[in-house]
């Protein structure tokens, strides 16, 4: 078998860009460590802060949605503070980019002529669904979330007793609420881009939570990563 390689099941997963952090956090003091992991956490939290500044809160206008989405920011911003430090993650210019493309495509989605009639009263449904459930599922994953692929404890409880994946679940429906209420051709196509970069970073996510004999328990109930019965 070659350097980096470990079969999992009957897959084989590269391992070569897979870093224990337990190992490598041997080599340095306590206090160093933990000073390293509060620095990524402060940032983290701040990313998530600068959203509740004045005038980057609402799209378009103040409603439930808004509101909703608010309380979740400030919750993780809260919770980023607090995470429980990652014991295994991937770093490679692969996950990098999966990541980056699925964070930033969506803030190219931008407002225009608002629909009316029944694709308005969709999308706003759509938006406040989907903000509700990505916060509901945030809730649950608690302190155990981070920016690139990593493995930070099994969650199953709440909605990931029925998907391996509720939040992103929850960004696409909001997301895609909200290019109902704006349908340019221009959002769509960002959509459908943040789509194949969230995929490809949910595959990077299990082959290196596949490597944990917990998770591999946990996807043998959990079947599906994102609609029950589909997908």
């Amino acid at each position: 078998m070659g350097e980096g390689v470990e079969t999992v099941g009957t897959a084989r997963v590269d391992t070569s860009s897979t870093v224990d952090l337990d190992e490598a956090s041997q080599g340095e003091t306590h206090p160093a460590s933990s000073f390293k992991n509060s620095i990524s956490n402060i940032a983290l939290a701040l990313l998530f802060f600068a959203a509740l500044i004045p005038g980057h809160t609402s799209r378009y206008s103040i409603h439930a949605a808004d509101v909703i989405w608010m309380a979740g920011a400030a919750l993780m911003g809260i919770f980023s503070l607090v995470r429980v430090p990652p014991k295994t993650v991937t770093v490679n210019p692969w996950s990098i980019t999966a990541t980056a493309g699925m964070m930033l495509l969506p803030t190219l989605i931008k407002p225009g002529l608002a629909s009316v009639g029944l694709l308005y009263q969709a999308g706003m449904a759509l938006e406040l669904i989907g903000v509700i459930f990505t916060q509901f599922a945030r809730v649950y994953l608690g302190r155990s979330f981070g920016l690139l692929p990593a493995n930070r404890g099994i969650v199953s409880k709440g909605p990931f007793r029925l998907m391996r994946h509720p939040i992103y679940v929850g960004w696409f429906v909001l997301t895609l609420g909200y290019a109902f209420i704006y349908p340019r051709p221009r959002n769509f196509v960002v959509i459908v881009a943040a789509l194949l970069f969230m995929m490809w970073r949910i595959v990077q996510e299990e082959d290196l939570l596949g490597l944990d004999p917990e998770y591999r328990a946990y996807c043998e109930k959990v079947r599906y990563r994102l609609i029950p019965w589909v997908i």
